[in-house]
């Protein structure tokens, strides 16, 4: 009875269900966005799973809307929660760097620093004399990982501020040469072996024994 009493209820028909609304519409919108990704990724196995959620969402969402006309706080809800969940899910996909990129970069300045800088870092590049509308250029090709953009952004601002540099998203890529990409778990977190030898009693170990 206090259930249903509750969902009768004034406040939750202007708070309560307008809150509900903008959350809802928050997830759907998220799950959309990423699932527009792993769509241009070409993965057949998450895209249609979170296509199920995000649509199951919505029609709960939109469910009530078309139950509640004239309520405007649930069309302010809506709206709302749909800008929100753009905004949430661009931030989502920046940090999960799923995928690759081709970047090409026009340089007229001798580009073999910057070629030795990037493969030092373990990049694969490509090197090519080329003829621009004023002179000779390098133009570098790169494959990368979505996760080391910043890093080959930061070490041509460095190098060569004034190069022409464009970034692509590729769907397939076969072999190449990538530097290693460390899991985030390990740089954050110690292995059972790296914490034990940083224990007090594993130094005192070592300090008895001579090593």
């Amino acid at each position: 009875m206090h259930i249903a009493s509750l969902f009768d209820s004034e406040i939750f028909k202007w708070v309560i269900l307008p809150i509900l609304i903008f959350f809802a519409r928050i997830c759907d919108v998220t799950i959309g966005t990423v699932r527009i990704m792993f769509v241009s990724k070409g993965n057949k196995l998450i895209a249609p799973l979170l296509g199920f959620f995000e649509v199951l969402i919505w029609l709960a969402a939109i469910g009530q809307i078309m139950k509640n006309l004239n309520n405007i706080f649930c069309y302010v809800a809506y709206a709302s929660g749909f800008a929100m969940g753009n905004f949430i899910g661009i931030h989502i996909e920046e940090k999960l760097a799923v995928g690759r990129l081709v970047i090409r970069v026009i340089t007229a300045k001798d580009a073999h620093i910057l070629v030795d800088k990037l493969r030092k870092r373990g990049f694969g590049v490509t090197n090519v004399d080329a003829e621009g509308s004023k002179g000779k250029v390098n133009i570098i090709f790169m494959v990368i990982n979505r996760s080391h953009l910043q890093e080959v952004i930061e070490i041509i601002h460095k190098h060569n501020p004034k190069a022409f540099y464009s970034i692509e998203d590729t769907r397939f890529v076969k072999k190449g040469i990538f530097p290693h990409r460390e899991s985030p778990i390990k740089k954050k977190f110690l292995t059972l072996p790296q914490f034990y030898k940083r224990t007090k009693f594993y130094q005192k170990f070592r300090i008895r024994k001579g090593k």
